[in-house]
């Protein structure tokens, strides 16, 4: 079953020209921008065009084309933006437990510095 999608969402509404970003790589299927509060030297975000609330709407939904093109598109921006040669991490929140901020998918690309733990453990 679909998840509902709000396409008042913020990246609904730059993938309509709405509101503007620093695009930084877009293909057919895939359009990746720079975050407007970055979180390390390199923080992008590539998102599907398509009206996906997250990965496991995108699982579900969405063509092998665009599947296919958004895990490349992820791949491509990463060395577009310079972070491939240090290492990168990626990371998309899935949901209120995971702090979904805007329902439409989105990965994050942190890069251009240490990044230290992926998580803290319990007690840290």
């Amino acid at each position: 079953m679909a998840k509902a999608y709000d396409s008042s969402n913020v990246f609904a509404k730059i993938l309509r020209g709405e509101i503007p970003c620093k695009k930084v790589h877009e293909t057919t299927y895939s359009l990746a921008f720079a975050d407007i509060n970055p979180l390390a030297p390199v923080h992008v975000l590539v998102i599907p065009k398509g009206a996906y609330v997250d990965f496991d709407d995108f699982a579900d939904r969405a063509s092998p084309e665009e599947m296919a093109d958004y895990v490349k598109a992820i791949g491509d921006t990463a060395k577009i933006a310079g972070a491939a040669d240090g290492g990168y991490r990626l990371l998309s929140n899935c949901g209120v437990n995971a702090n979904q901020e805007v329902p439409h998918l989105h990965v994050h690309i942190f890069g251009g510095r240490h990044l230290g733990r992926m998580l803290k453990k319990d007690g840290d």
